[in-house]
């Protein structure tokens, strides 16, 4: 852990209020490391900073921030998003590409891993960077589906009677504007097998601006059944402004589901995990995966060992009812679905 600081100052005012459109607030995100320390009044924490984070760098919305504790060093929500040294440390067994994406594609931004389903590389771009995601050495400028109006992705979808579902993935689909995602939809509207378009985002927990009328009349108007898959990993991640998002999307007749991944010195401990499933439970969302974190180079530093996770798991199924306990699992390359921790199973 960091250590604690003394600092007493307040807030940052900036964090404080913020325009009410979503594309503003996107703009305005932190993107300087130093300067996010500083609101939060943890400058003495720079020389823990990355010595070179410009490959992928910090992105972290102020509404985001206006959530984390202030002169907290161990806050869960800036641990998620700060870029420390710990990312340039070289670790055996962790990679650009842990979890096979280059090998399951098949058209230009179109993953094909697992039956039934298709998911589209929809853009680079999301609303906060997290440290610890699997594709933050995904090369996107070349593999983006969402490239000469989606016609590529389109044409793979329509010529695989297979595909019941499609899963909009990133990057965050969310990030496109909503008139981009109707181009996708307006395609897939003549393709009869595609049953379920599924959205897996971050955005209605970091920015919940987003869900805007003009993102809900879409949402409302697609002959597909919808399921949102938010990405939330700690309690307090959940403030009022994310359940009235929820709320949008639930009205739009969106099915909601959460998923989470297993971190070091963020959601590690026993009350963390049930606090988390009951939060999103509160607002309409079902708890769906928590991830066994995914051994991508760069964030070894929030691993959790699988018997640990074993041993949290066993505990919230002791403690929650099972609606309300999320599925450990692991995405292995070359696998026909997620795995399932299982004891004996585990590394």
């Amino acid at each position: 852990m960091i250590p604690a600081s003394s600092d007493a100052a307040q807030p940052d005012a900036a964090m404080a209020s913020a325009p009410a459109d979503w594309r503003q607030q996107f703009r305005q995100a932190f993107t300087d490391p130093l300067q996010l320390l500083q609101a939060l009044g943890l400058a003495h924490l720079a020389p823990q900073l990355s010595g070179d984070c410009s490959a992928f760098p910090m992105r972290v919305p102020r509404v985001f921030a206006a959530r984390m504790r202030h002169g907290d060093p161990n806050d869960p929500l800036l641990r998620q998003v700060l870029p420390l040294n710990d990312e340039d440390e070289f670790s055996a067994g962790y990679r650009l590409d842990p979890v096979g994406d280059h090998s399951a594609r098949t058209a230009k931004g179109v993953l094909q891993k697992y039956a039934g389903r298709a998911l589209l590389i929809a853009t680079g771009s999301c609303a906060v960077n997290c440290r610890y995601c699997f594709r933050r050495h995904y090369p996107y400028s070349e593999d983006i589906a969402a490239a000469a109006g989606w016609r590529s992705a389109v044409q793979q979808i329509a010529a695989d009677t297979s595909i019941s579902e499609v899963i909009l993935s990133g990057g965050d689909p969310l990030a496109l504007s909503t008139a981009k995602l109707a181009e996708l939809s307006n395609a897939l509207g003549d393709i009869p097998h595609v049953r379920r378009l599924r959205i897996h985002t971050r955005l209605p927990v970091v920015l919940p601006a987003r869900i805007d009328n003009a993102l809900r009349h879409w949402l409302q108007s697609l002959p597909q059944r919808v399921v949102v898959v938010i990405h939330a990993n700690h309690a307090q991640e959940i403030d009022p402004s994310v359940g009235v998002a929820c709320a949008r999307l639930r009205d739009a007749g969106a099915s909601l589901l959460n998923q989470a991944v297993l971190l070091r010195g963020v959601n590690d401990h026993i009350d963390a995990l049930c606090d988390l499933s009951e939060r999103v439970f509160d607002i309409g969302v079902l708890p769906y995966y928590l991830h066994q974190l995914d051994r991508v180079a760069g964030a070894t530093h929030y691993a959790v060992s699988d018997s640990n996770a074993l041993q949290l798991h066993a505990e919230l199924r002791s403690r929650l009812p099972g609606y309300l306990v999320p599925r450990l699992v692991r995405e292995i390359e070359g696998k026909a679905s997620k795995t399932p921790l299982s004891e004996g199973q585990f590394t």
